[in-house]
């Protein structure tokens, strides 16, 4: 069995923090595009409620209230939706880098495991070919038992994208009807 080279060692090390910094500076990203969304929300969220006052104390009849009042409640639950979704596609976004990050780290270890098993087996003195066996046997077992929990995993993602999508289909929905029938009124 060999050890690694400094060379070997200090490329690893130097991999290592590229994929920390990576992370990282994916992280921050996220946070930026949350932060800038939230503000944006703000914004506008103060603007229009500044402009629906303004339509409500001007108005003079108690049905343009309620008419205004019917269409800011509409418009308002219409936006939350659309929150929603942006503050999914962003956190889906990171957690795509992430995944993929986290399966190229996997790669990069299985191969490096699979080199030192390999080497160990050459290496191995006689008569250790059942304890050789064992250890490989383990070894391929480990990685099954990691693929099994990764399509797991996807399946996962998979399955709360899509319950996200049909509660913000359902919830576009409610708002839609909710407005046919307050306009119908």
């Amino acid at each position: 069995m060999t050890l690694p080279t400094p060379e070997q060692f200090a490329a690893t090390q130097k991999a290592n923090l590229e994929a920390f910094f990576g992370l990282t500076n994916t992280a921050v990203d996220g946070a930026i595009k949350l932060a800038e969304l939230n503000l944006q929300t703000a914004r506008s969220s103060v603007a229009e409620g500044q402009e629906h006052a303004q339509a409500v104390l001007s108005a003079k009849d108690p049905q343009v209230v309620l008419a205004l009042q019917a269409s800011f409640a509409q418009s308002a639950a219409e936006k939350a939706v659309a929150y929603g979704r942006s503050i999914y596609d962003v956190l889906s976004a990171a957690q795509a880098e992430f995944t993929l990050a986290a399966q190229a780290q996997f790669e990069q270890q299985k191969h490096a495991a699979q080199s030192f098993v390999d080497n160990a087996v050459k290496n191995a003195p006689a008569g250790s070919e059942s304890a050789v066996a064992a250890f490989k046997s383990a070894f391929n077992a480990a990685g099954s038992a990691y693929e099994t929990v990764n399509k797991a995993a996807k399946q996962a993602v998979e399955i709360a994208e899509s319950n996200f999508q049909n509660a913000a289909h359902a919830a576009s929905k409610a708002v839609a009807q909710a407005s046919r029938g307050t306009k119908s009124a």
